[in-house]
C-alpha cells in the first residue's frame, strides 16, 4: 500500500508520517519510508541523529543508476538518458518490490533501528547551495516518482511518503501515485485551506482523501474540523509528552506512546488497509499515462530531443502479478 502524508508546513504531518512508520514497523510490516519534502526531517524523526541525517544517500543523486535499472529490457526505451520522471514501466522493464534487495535500494536504502523493528529509509536529498536560483525541488522528487511508477506492493506491504508541504505535489503526477492520502490539518483557517485545495485538485483522479486533525486541544477545535472537513475527518490527535521528548532528541520506548495516540494510529492503519479492496491498477497505469503524455508534450520532447509518447506500451498494466525481468 502507498500512503502519502500531506498538509501545509508546520501541520505536523512529518511527526505524524514518522509515528505510523513507527506503528507499521511494531506491527512487524514491511515499510519503506520516503522523505519527498524540501525541508528532509524525516530521519530525523524517526530518532537519526544530524550526522546520521546528513549521510543519507539522495535519490536525486543515484536518478541515472535508478532510470538504468529500471528500464531493464523494455525496447521502447532505449536508453535512460530519455527517461523522465513520468515515464512509465511497459513489457522488459525491472519493477520494484518492498521486500526485495536490488541495486536501487542499494544505493538509495538506509536501514533505520526502531526499538527493535526496522524501517528502509529513502530520501531525495536536501535542496543544495548549488541548486539555489537554478533547480526546481520538483526535479529532485522526480526520482521519487520514477520509483512509484514501477513499484508493485501488495496488502500489508508499507510505502510510506512525507510529501512536500502545501499542494506543491500537484506540479507533478505524483499525487495520484497513492491508494490513501492522508491530510494533516491543524484546527486553523491555514489548516483547512490547505484541505480544500487538495480535495478539489484530487477529485477528478479519484485520489482517497482522509483528514487527520493535530494539534486538537479540546471541543471547540474538535468542533471546528468536523464542519470544514465533514465525513472526510478521520481521526484526531492532541498534545503528546511521547513526541515533545522524541523532538527533545529524548524519546522513549515507542510502546509507552499515549494510548489514545496508538489507538488513532490503529484508525490510519485500518482506513489504509481497507484501501486495498478498492485499487484500481488499469486506472493507475492509465493515469500514470496521462501525465507522462502531458510532461512529454510540455518539456520533455524538448529536453530529451525524443518523442517521449514512444515509450508508452498500450498492452501493459502494472498490478501485483505483472513480472520484471532480472538483472543480468
Amino acid at each position: 500500500m502507498k500512503i502519502a502524508f500531506v498538509g501545509k508546513g508546520g501541520s505536523g504531518k512529518t511527526t505524524l508520517s514518522s509515528l505510523f512508520i513507527r506503528h507499521l514497523a511494531a506491527s512487524r510490516v514491511p515499510v519503506i519510508a520516503v522523505d519527498a519534502d524540501i525541508n528532509q526531517h524525516l530521519g530525523a524523526a524517526l530518532g537519526l541523529d544530524e550526522a546520521e541525517a546528513a549521510a543519507l544517500p539522495a535519490m536525486g543523486a543515484q536518478l541515472p543508476l535508478i532510470k538504468d535499472y529500471l528500464r531493464g529490457s523494455n525496447p521502447r526505451i532505449p536508453s535512460s538518458e530519455s527517461m523522465i520522471k513520468t515515464t512509465p514501466p511497459g513489457e522488459g522493464s525491472r519493477l520494484l518490490r518492498v521486500g526485495e534487495d536490488n541495486p536501487v535500494y542499494d544505493a538509495c536504502v538506509r536501514t533505520v533501528d526502531l526499538d527493535g523493528t526496522a524501517a528502509r529509509l529513502m530520501a531525495t536529498g536536501p535542496f543544495t547551495e548549488s541548486d539555489l536560483g537554478v533547480a526546481c525541488y520538483h526535479s529532485k522528487v522526480g526520482a521519487v516518482e520514477l520509483c512509484l511508477n514501477h513499484l508493485v506492493d501488495g496488502r500489508e506491504e508499507y510505502v510510506v511518503v512525507d510529501m512536500t508541504a502545501g499542494s506543491d505535489s500537484f506540479a507533478s503526477g505524483m499525487f495520484t501515485r497513492f491508494d490513501m492520502t492522508f491530510l494533516v490539518a491543524e484546527p486553523t483557517r491555514k489548516g483547512v485551506a490547505v484541505y480544500r485545495q487538495y480535495k478539489e485538485y484530487a477529485r477528478d483522479f479519484g485520489v482517497p482523501l482522509k483528514v487527520v486533525g493535530n494539534k486538537v486541544q479540546g471541543p471547540e477545535d474538535l468542533a471546528f474540523l468536523r464542519e470544514e472537513a465533514g465525513d472526510d475527518l478521520l481521526v484526531t490527535v492532541g498534545h503528546s509528552d511521547w513526541v515533545r521528548a522524541m523532538e527533545k532528541g529524548r524519546p522513549a520506548r515507542f510502546d509507552q506512546l499515549e494510548e489514545v495516540n496508538r489507538q488513532a494510529l490503529e484508525t490510519l492503519h485500518h482506513t489504509a488497509d481497507a484501501a486495498y479492496g478498492r485499487r484500481d491498477w488499469e486506472r493507475y497505469t492509465r493515469q500514470m499515462v496521462h501525465f507522462h503524455l502531458k510532461n512529454a508534450e510540455s518539456w520533455g520532447n524538448a529536453k530529451t530531443g525524443v518523442d517521449l509518447a514512444a515509450q508508452v506500451d498500450p498492452a501493459f498494466v502494472l498490478s501485483e502479478g505483472a513480472a520484471t525481468p532480472q538483472p543480468a
